[in-house]
């Protein structure tokens, strides 16, 4: 669809009152219509687009504390408001950033190094200006040395939490010493049939895969039993759930007993009352998320909403409200009482207990393993 035929619907609809005139210059201005197109309102829309910040993020318990704790006191403070979207997975939400228009899409609070990596072989990146954003000298010096790694001229993005993605299951059925025991090889364990699940993405099953069959996630030299584990781990699983509300909800509900789980989520699960132990198994997979700028965004307006995240107040409560620990250095900023007692925690700065997933050999096995794991996933 070109320029004018979405202008003329977007049009359309505002005539129509589909569309409140504040809603209707955003749209327009955030799906980049106001440049090279001279329309009635085109004059407007750019600036109202410098008044609009859109950030798209994982929903649920996340993107409420998002909500509660950073874009509501940012749009208080400074008026710009803060469109809030929501994704279900990476891959998905990459396709539709590469097919927007400039500007249509602004932050996204990606997973991972490797999507960073994606982005910036994508051309996505922007350069931030880290003068803007001086909160970024509280933020662990491990988590930002990925980033400069891939991008080293300028930063597109900031630290924001990090977690696992460890194995959680119902105490009332496992015990924690057997979980101790049998660490990652549970979830292809006969014994809990139709009572194992697991999250429905390629990384993650390879990655626990490499764990079942002895082997470093990060240096893979037999894929045959990496696949031969993941159709056991299929064959045995009730299902792979796709958010973090379903996996809360398949534990909460005891349809399964184990799975490998969100280090947050469960942290939610256990603050609900709920018996759900976690458990990071050696090599677990660790991981981190940032806040993305992406090209073609207004930078200025981005870098104060950065900024105000990363503010110790508004990470605290955030971090609080999500159960992810901060990217805040607990060794330059007091983090209060919860923090420490979340999942995946590190009060040194260092992060040397989590091993994380090495962007070039994860993304440069994208394309064979998503493909193959797809045809698993189906039965094959």
């Amino acid at each position: 669809m070109d320029d004018t035929t979405r202008y003329q619907r977007l049009l359309d609809r505002y005539r129509e009152g589909d569309l409140d005139r504040r809603s209707f210059l955003g749209l327009i201005g955030a799906a980049g219509m106001a440049y090279g197109m001279q329309t009635p309102f085109a004059k407007y829309a750019s600036a109202q687009s410098v008044g609009q910040v859109r950030f798209d993020g994982w929903g649920g318990v996340v993107s409420e504390a998002f909500r509660e704790h950073a874009f509501a006191p940012f749009t208080s403070k400074t008026g710009t408001e803060v469109v809030d979207g929501t994704f279900s997975g990476g891959d998905e939400y990459l396709a539709q950033v590469r097919a927007s228009q400039p500007g249509e899409y602004n932050i996204a609070h990606l997973s991972g190094v490797f999507d960073y990596a994606r982005y910036a072989n994508f051309d996505l990146t922007t350069a931030l200006n880290l003068d803007n954003i001086p909160n970024m000298e509280l933020v662990m010096t491990r988590l930002v040395e990925p980033y400069r790694a891939i991008t080293p001229d300028a930063l597109s993005a900031v630290p924001y939490d990090y977690g696992t993605t460890g194995l959680a299951y119902n105490r009332k059925y496992i015990s924690d010493e057997e979980m101790r025991e049998k660490g990652a090889s549970i979830l292809i364990d006969e014994a809990y049939k139709d009572r194992i699940g697991g999250w429905s993405d390629w990384r993650t099953r390879v990655w626990y895969g490499a764990l079942q069959t002895g082997q470093d996630p990060n240096n893979i030299e037999d894929m045959d039993a990496v696949w031969d584990a993941i159709r056991a781990h299929r064959d045995l699983a009730l299902k792979y759930w796709g958010s973090g509300a379903e996996l809360m909800s398949l534990l909460a509900e005891e349809e399964i007993y184990v799975t490998e789980g969100w280090s947050g989520r469960i942290a939610a699960l256990q603050e609900q009352g709920h018996d759900i132990g976690y458990y990071d198994p050696p090599n677990g997979f660790g991981w981190q998320e940032c806040l993305f700028v992406i090209k073609g965004s207004p930078v200025a307006a981005c870098e104060e909403l950065l900024n105000f995240m990363l503010a110790p107040e508004t990470s605290i409560a955030v971090a609080e409200g999500q159960n992810y620990p901060p990217a805040l250095d607990a060794t330059k900023v007091d983090l209060g009482a919860k923090i420490p007692t979340l999942p995946a925690f590190d009060a040194t700065g260092t992060l040397s207990g989590l091993t994380f997933a090495d962007p070039a050999y994860w993304n440069g096995n994208e394309a064979d393993w998503s493909k193959t794991f797809s045809r698993v996933q189906r039965g094959y």
